[in-house]
């Protein structure tokens, strides 16, 4: 059988992957903490709130492609930088609710690109296709995002945002495809992520959704 050349698609920077992976939980337990003091919880549902969404989407991703214990458990410094993002929001509280709006939707589209390409990277190097890849990517962005709204009782943004997690699936795509033309990691991921930040920041500007059905 003649094997498939597009499976054989790989990442193979570990050093930037961590680098992506970590910032990126970094900045999504800054906007999940953030989320925490706007809904007046205390320390201890801060500190769930901006661990959930910082490490659920890398945990439900890892389980999925088989890197078991996920690296928010094996690697101490993924809960670490979660819980000194909630840190700052806590100790800095009071600048955080005079944060305006617009910032929490960029820092939140930097959040999704930084996931978005750290998932599908890792995806690649776990020998997944790279099809299923950009769907790891689009679940690493968004999942921790869906289980902070989980926990605050809303309707999760990811169904209801204008072009969220497709904004997710194409930034993975376009880093998946970048390798594929034999970029470097690194010049494939700032290509990712600037295709997801870039089409979030747009959507939210000009409105844009995905279909709806008609009533």
């Amino acid at each position: 059988m003649i094997p498939d050349k597009r499976s054989s698609i790989t990442f193979h920077s570990a050093t930037l992957l961590l680098a992506i992976d970590l910032i990126g939980t970094f900045v999504f337990a800054v906007e999940g903490a953030t989320a925490a003091v706007l809904n007046q919880l205390d320390i201890l549902g801060l500190m769930v709130l901006a661990f959930a969404t910082a490490l659920g989407g890398g945990i439900i991703r890892d389980v999925l492609i088989g890197a078991i214990p996920p690296n928010s458990i094996r690697d101490w410094r993924y809960p670490a930088a979660a819980f000194a993002g909630g840190a700052v929001v806590f100790f800095q509280s009071s600048f955080v609710n005079k944060v305006p709006e617009s910032l929490l939707i960029t820092l939140d589209a930097a959040g999704l690109a930084l996931f978005a390409v750290a998932g599908a990277a890792k995806a690649l190097d776990f020998k997944i296709h790279p099809f299923l890849a950009m769907l790891m990517g689009g679940i690493t962005g968004v999942g921790g995002g869906t289980v902070r709204d989980v926990l605050l009782a809303r309707v999760p943004s990811v169904l209801r945002s204008d072009v969220y997690a497709a904004a997710a699936l194409a930034g993975a795509a376009a880093m998946i495809l970048c390798l594929r033309l034999k970029m470097r990691p690194a010049v494939a991921t700032v290509i990712g992520f600037a295709v997801c930040f870039g089409l979030r920041m747009i959507a939210v500007h000009e409105h844009w959704n995905l279909p709806k059905v008609a009533h």
